[in-house]
């Protein structure tokens, strides 16, 4: 199958590209600079010049293609519905899969699934009337598919890097939000990208939690980061407030209590993460 992917130089759209082409799809990419071709040349996708903000390269790139994984993070969410647009209008009944994240469901109060009601956090609370739009498409031709990943780990881990590991590395302790009870619905990228290459058989209209089916708290997280960084797990705790002043509104997300199970993609994909004992992985030294 002919994919276009946007996104496609990113942590994600790198892992997501290796795992198309393992599956032997060929792959275009969208690049904005001559690093992003080269990071989505070495992927193993041919690049497309163009950016996320122009809706006519989209709906060119789009349509040479019989699939699209849109993976990019738009400034707002009127540019990311402004690309999903161009890039559906281009397809037609072509597969579109759409990225959001578990973030929009709010806390969980235990384990859920896909049906579970939203309450985002204000950080992610923009994506409701994009995916609802994404999604609308289904009853109009289109075939619409939507991926809501947990919090990624796996390679450069991106965000509990960014917002826990190098700044608890130069403080001398992991942080964690609260007490740390709260639980993070993890995936590993590998297992993600695997994910998007079965959603490609997806139904339209189709919705998919992108978790590995462990949810460990963060507390346990910052242990097991603390040793796999030679802290011999030394942590410590940050304050709601204080989170916010070192994080941003990210912070709200973080101190956010989630628990998700992997069923539906299980059930209707035949899609089975491989990596299943995250607290090993961040308790590894590096």
């Amino acid at each position: 199958m002919k994919v276009f992917v946007t996104g496609g130089s990113g942590y994600i759209g790198q892992a997501v590209i290796r795992g198309l082409r393992r599956h032997g799809h060929k792959v275009t990419a969208l690049a904005r600079s001559e690093r992003s071709a080269a990071a989505v040349s070495s992927a193993g996708a041919t690049p497309v010049a163009g950016t996320l903000d122009e809706p006519s390269g989209l709906n060119r790139a789009a349509a040479d293609a019989e699939a699209v994984i849109h993976l990019a993070q738009a400034d707002s969410g009127e540019a990311d519905l402004a690309a999903a647009t161009a890039m559906q209008d281009a397809l037609g009944s072509g597969i579109y899969i759409h990225t959001g994240g578990t973030w929009v469901y709010g806390n969980t109060d235990g384990l859920v699934d896909e049906d579970a009601p939203w309450d985002p956090p204000q950080v992610v609370a923009w994506r409701r009337p994009v995916e609802d739009a994404v999604l609308a498409r289904a009853g109009q031709g289109g075939h619409p598919v939507i991926i809501r990943p947990g919090l990624l780990y796996g390679g450069a881990n991106r965000l509990i890097d960014t917002f826990f590991t190098r700044p608890g590395v130069a403080a001398g302790a992991i942080p964690y939000i609260g007490d740390g009870s709260q639980h993070w619905a993890l995936i590993h990228v590998s297992d993600l990208a695997e994910l998007y290459v079965a959603a490609l058989d997806a139904t339209p209209g189709a919705v998919y939690v992108g978790v590995g089916g462990v949810n460990p708290t963060a507390r346990e997280i910052a242990e097991a980061v603390s040793v796999g960084q030679g802290l011999n797990g030394r942590t410590q705790s940050l304050g709601l407030d204080a989170a916010r002043s070192r994080m941003g509104p990210v912070a709200d997300a973080f101190a956010l209590d989630q628990q998700f199970t992997p069923a539906r993609a299980r059930r209707e994909l035949n899609w089975q993460p491989a990596h299943t004992r995250p607290l090993d992985h961040f308790a590894e030294r590096r």
